[in-house]
């Protein structure tokens, strides 16, 4: 009581949070588990029911802007979940914060709608999850822990076989578990101290990167990385599971094996291509201290050609649909958005940098002399009128953006201004 009495008002205000520290970062391990059969069966019933209660969230708050124009918050929907315990009693054999968990994920929806549609994009209202789309449950603070270097603890689950293939670095904050067919994942979020700036590379050497269809990636010094084509080796695959897919009936075993089959050649498409952006990335970031890469908009690349009709008759026209569509699956194939993730990631914690320049003309411009030399997209091979450079097209759009990105990079703080290199074939400037 007297504790009470004698604390300050500065006391009862709620504590300023501490400001965060900059140079805090966050990794995911992925770690395979193995469940046994019941405790398979326990997770599934899990998921069914965050299912279920992700659905009746949306439900509620669709509903009560329909009809009484209000919206609801996650604080408001959080609180009522002592009351669903109450009146639906198998919630209380799941984890409080994996409920929690639930209702966040339906709000960072909600926010990523409203987002969506203040920048004028394509709203993509958050919809209803079917069991085929939803697939993991998030412990976010508590509830687990890594036991004997074998055993992952689960709250209401109990003690799973895990196999830690590498050593995690920081501070445990989050674990989430993932179904991916018929097999289960352990995603374990970390968080470490890293200050990028008491980090140095061995090398100086820097490199221009030109992602393509033909070669995965050419680079400005003239070697070139295979494209594996991952999908396309698995394409007759695919389709044969599909057409087994079809001719199941729906809703029955026959059907749900089948499905499964077919995950499980997705799967492994994933994981190879994923195993060779990791071992590309891994070798270009130890051998370079900076990777330029175009500044490329992969969705506007890959998007389907607008319709041609004609004024006179009416009758659509041919528009090149089915040439771009194998174009589009070739490039979505090769997969350049997250490879060059996985580029800037590493990099940053090797000591490198990776930097995005503008594309345009990359092909077309002369890494001699830098004239416009127009080609097809058809033509591989670039040959310079003005100042006799032959060598591949994409080997020179790898030159030019290095090139571009010298030109445009700025002097350090107590550098000396440099005479600007001129390129081959142009007079020397004086």
């Amino acid at each position: 009581m007297s504790r009470t009495k004698d604390a300050s008002p500065s006391t009862k205000e709620k504590k300023a949070r501490a400001p965060k520290d900059p140079h805090l970062r966050c990794r995911a391990y992925k770690f395979r588990v193995y469940p046994t059969k019941k405790q398979a069966g326990k997770l599934e019933w899990m998921l069914r029911r965050c299912k279920e209660l992700y659905n009746a969230a949306l439900e509620e708050r669709r509903e009560a802007y329909r009809r009484c124009g209000i919206s609801i918050s996650y604080r408001m929907q959080a609180e009522q979940l002592p009351a669903i315990k109450q009146l639906r009693e198998e919630y209380q054999d799941i984890h409080s914060q994996v409920l929690q968990d639930v209702l966040r994920r339906l709000d960072k929806a909600f926010q990523a709608f409203f987002r969506r549609v203040m920048n004028g994009e394509e709203p993509g209202y958050p919809r209803f999850k079917s069991g085929d789309r939803y697939h993991s449950i998030t412990y976010p603070q508590g509830g687990f822990e890594i036991l004997h270097g074998n055993r992952l603890h689960l709250c209401k689950v109990g003690h799973i076989k895990i196999k830690l293939h590498r050593a995690m670095k920081g501070k445990v904050k989050t674990c989430t578990i993932k179904r991916e067919g018929e097999q289960w994942y352990a995603i374990v979020t970390c968080e470490y101290v890293h200050d990028a700036s008491m980090t140095f590379h061995p090398s100086e050497q820097e490199v221009g990167v030109d992602l393509g269809v033909k070669v995965f990636a050419m680079l400005s010094t003239g070697e070139a990385i295979e494209n594996p084509r991952h999908l396309r080796e698995e394409e007759y695959k695919i389709a044969a599971a599909h057409r087994t897919i079809h001719r199941r009936k729906k809703g029955s075993h026959r059907r749900h094996r089948a499905k499964k089959a077919l995950a499980r050649v997705y799967r492994k498409v994933r994981n190879r291509r994923r195993d060779f952006h990791h071992k590309t990335s891994r070798k270009l970031v130890q051998q370079y201290q900076v990777i330029v890469f175009e500044d490329l908009q992969i969705k506007n690349l890959t998007a389907t050609p607008k319709p041609k009709q004609d004024e006179a008759t009416g009758l659509y026209l041919p528009n090149g649909e089915a040439a771009k569509a194998g174009l589009n699956k070739s490039i979505l194939d090769a997969g350049w958005g997250g490879f060059v993730r996985l580029c800037a990631s590493k990099a940053e914690e090797a000591g490198g940098t990776v930097v995005k320049v503008a594309p345009h003309f990359t092909s077309q411009l002369c890494s001699g002399c830098g004239a416009v030399v127009p080609k097809d997209l058809s033509v591989r091979w670039h040959c310079c009128p003005n100042c006799g450079v032959e060598l591949d097209r994409d080997h020179n759009a790898a030159r030019n953006i290095l090139h571009r990105f010298q030109q445009n990079q700025p002097l350090g703080a107590g550098s000396v201004p440099q005479k600007p290199v001129p390129l081959r074939g142009e007079e020397p400037i004086l």
